[in-house]
């Protein structure tokens, strides 16, 4: 691999972007691959696999590199402690990467970025973790919550609330789920396509596509290079959304001539999935907070080619007194704290706190307090987020029933049979990675009572 050298730079620029900039790793990486388009396919993957494998692995990496070196990773200089974590990662997890190359590789990086006088400490550090991989002690089971922190690498504080919430075996499944990697999901844009010719199509290319689990129209890809060098998606012949994500505009099930809005809809997908199935028919209006998430909201419109989608930027939390009443169905699916998608979104799990959690929580209420008032009587509301925390889900709609004048709507008539289960029949349901092959998701369906 000529050009793993570079790829290795490019990787610690990613983390340090992610580590010290705050920004997120999804689009550091998405970035760097757009302004590198010249790297090939095996660098492309290498590249992406060690930066998100980083990442996905830090408190592990954390934890090995901590029995190994007289300085704490807290006290280290932060290139040398993001090099550190890259190396022993892949020491660790990229059996292909001889550990000669690793440590060798490592030390002349620290030297470029004007480290030299830690070029040792590098190599010492680096080849005494390769000798005694096989012999580190991890936390005892006993201590549920530190043991899995450390082997699946999550900020113990979340393992701890999903202990108390799921208990030991399903939170394993859980954690376990997040680390796996998974093909895909794609959504096929049945005005111009059957999902059988657009998988045909893919597979003529070299993509390996499949079909999801549910819905029946939902395809799986891999083994892709670049997803906007694939002609069918430039075409809008697909929209890139998870399965999870599909299920909300399934329970929301609007019919032709609704009006739809959904209040926090970038990057649209789920507003694009409500104009098709109107099938060119009615009105969704797409609202975001700002000017550059309604960007990415106009740019997936254009790109599918759908005619009934107006984008406007609005704060949720802002009554929009024009959209009173006026809504046959609202889409709400609320800022959250993303621990549902931490499979894709892996810094999402070191920038949350409980304390964010219980913000969100209570803006959450604020928006849905807000947004309930646009939906006709007998109209639909759809309360969504992508977290599978019960304080922003199952709590907040229990809260939302007991304050406005709407009713719970059984899902067991809008979701595939295989998700249905008690809750569902209440009109609510948590998926959960690792149960349902799918993201963390909560959906709530509610249905505002004709007199009021």
């Amino acid at each position: 691999m000529t050009e793993a050298p570079d790829c290795r730079e490019l990787a610690l620029g990613i983390l340090m972007e992610v580590t010290r900039q705050e920004e997120y790793s999804h689009i550091a990486i998405r970035n760097v691959l757009e302004k590198y388009q010249y790297l090939g396919k095996q660098e492309r993957a290498f590249l992406t696999r060690l930066t998100e494998g980083t990442l996905e692995w830090m408190i592990h990496l954390d934890y090995i590199i901590n029995q190994f070196s007289g300085v704490k990773i807290n006290k280290m200089k932060p290139v040398i402690r993001n090099l550190l974590r890259m190396s022993v990662y892949q020491l660790k997890f990229m059996d292909s990467v001889p550990a000669s190359a690793v440590c060798n590789e490592a030390v002349k990086l620290a030297g470029r970025k004007g480290f030299k006088n830690l070029k040792g400490f590098v190599n010492g550090v680096l080849r005494n973790i390769a000798r005694n991989l096989p012999q580190i002690s991890y936390p005892n089971q006993t201590d549920t919550s530190s043991y899995l922190s450390v082997m699946y690498s999550m900020p113990e504080w979340i393992v701890e609330d999903w202990l108390t919430v799921y208990g030991a075996e399903t939170t394993e499944r859980v954690l376990r789920a997040f680390l796996e990697k998974e093909p895909l999901s794609i959504r096929p844009n049945l005005e111009k396509i059957s999902p059988e010719e657009l998988q045909s199509r893919l597979e003529q290319q070299g993509i390996k596509a499949s079909k999801a689990l549910w819905p029946d129209y939902a395809l799986r890809i891999e083994h892709y290079n670049y997803l906007g060098a694939i002609p069918e998606f430039r075409m809008g012949l697909f929209q890139v959304q998870d399965v999870s994500s599909m299920l909300a505009v399934e329970a929301a099930a609007p019919k032709e001539g609704d009006v739809c809005i959904d209040v926090c809809a970038a990057p649209g997908g789920k507003s694009l999935h409500l104009a098709e199935k109107l099938h060119g028919t009615g009105r969704v209006e797409a609202r975001d907070l700002t000017e550059y998430k309604a960007d990415l909201i106009r740019k997936n419109g254009e790109r599918s080619g759908v005619k009934n989608l107006w984008i406007r930027q609005w704060d949720a939390c802002i009554c929009h007194e024009e959209s009173l009443g006026a809504a046959d169905v609202v889409l709400a699916d609320l800022p959250c704290s993303g621990l549902g998608v931490l499979g894709k979104k892996t810094d999402l799990k070191y920038r949350m706190t409980r304390e964010q959690q219980e913000e969100l929580a209570l803006l959450q209420r604020q928006i849905l307090g807000v947004v309930q008032a646009y939906v006709k009587p007998g109209g639909t509301l759809i309360y969504s987020t992508c977290t599978i925390n019960p304080q922003e889900n199952e709590e907040n709609a229990d809260w939302f029933l007991k304050h406005f004048p709407f009713e719970a709507v059984p899902l067991k008539d809008c979701l595939p049979k295989e998700v249905i289960n008690e809750e569902a029949l209440k009109g609510r349901i948590q998926l959960l990675p690792g149960i349902h092959g799918c993201d963390g998701f909560f959906i709530a369906k509610f249905r505002r009572n004709i007199e009021s």
